[in-house]
């Protein structure tokens, strides 16, 4: 296996997917004000960012698991340290032609 060096600083909207929750309670309790996390229909827990709002971000088996887990990801990015614990093993790019 190749290790390649991330260029990149790691950012917030690096770390998205695709998936914005379109309809939020409006009795939500906010976890430091940051996001929420909610269970999923097939068990998961996802947790909702607030900026931006709606943004999916990290998804996991338990709620305890899924707020720690946030909790050091949003922490690393604003320290700016979370390309300390981020490297990438392959690209994922097909060379050549199909």
């Amino acid at each position: 296996m190749t290790e390649t060096k991330n260029k990149q600083t790691p950012k917030l909207s690096n770390s998205f997917g695709g998936t914005v929750e379109k309809d939020i309670p409006e009795d939500v309790v906010w976890i430091d004000d940051a996001f929420y996390i909610k269970e999923t229909r097939f068990g998961l827990f996802t947790s909702i960012l607030k900026e931006p709002l709606g943004q999916h971000f990290i998804t996991g088996a338990t709620k305890d698991g899924v707020l720690t887990v946030t909790r050091w990801h949003l922490k690393a990015l604003q320290e700016g340290t979370l390309q300390d614990y981020t490297r990438v093993i392959n690209s994922g790019v097909v060379g050549g032609k199909l």
